[in-house]
């Protein structure tokens, strides 16, 4: 099985390739991510989901900190938590195994695998997407996964774990 291909079949976000700009600084600008995934300017709600996802498709994170980047200009925005959130799941058949099927505040879909696992940030669970963002994982969505998660077996640390692609993720400790 290849989870890149499938990973990319996936993912629907169409975003530039951030990665290969590295423009000069110009500043801040007064956008930010509230930890429950809102974006906001200028202290006023963003409502319009389009504008919201093409910011996210150029949003880049150096050093701890989060910009949104053109191929010449580069603006800091501040960022509550961390800059996605997990916002629904289901569980997909690939190859005979079941996988965990993510997808986040700004329609991205990932698989819970070694590529994009499920971690513990900050004390709470959240999921490793696209160039090492971090996704947190909504309540509800937590909530509905410990209705399904299993105690530690083995050697692993206590706690309760879920599994994905044959693969088991630490969702809390005890």
């Amino acid at each position: 099985m290849d989870l890149s291909k499938l990973q990319a079949s996936l993912e629907h976000q169409h975003r530039a390739p951030v990665e290969q700009w590295n423009p000069p600084f110009c500043g801040d600008i007064d956008i930010r991510i509230a930890a429950n995934g809102q974006w906001f300017y200028m202290n006023s709600p963003i409502g319009r989901q389009a504008l919201v996802k093409l910011f996210a498709s150029v949003l880049k994170q150096e050093n701890g900190e989060y910009f949104l980047v053109t191929p010449v200009e580069k603006v800091r925005i501040k960022v509550d938590d961390l800059p996605f959130v997990i916002t629904a799941w289901q569980q997909v058949q690939k190859n005979e195994l079941p996988y965990l099927q993510v997808s986040s505040n700004v329609d991205e879909r990932y698989l819970i695998s070694k590529a994009n696992p499920l971690i513990i940030d900050n004390s709470l669970p959240a999921v490793v997407v696209r160039d090492q963002f971090r996704a947190r994982v909504h309540r509800n969505v937590y909530y509905q996964w410990a209705e399904i998660a299993e105690p530690e077996q083995g050697e692993e640390i206590t706690g309760f774990y879920l599994t994905s692609g044959g693969e088991r993720f630490l969702l809390a400790s005890s």
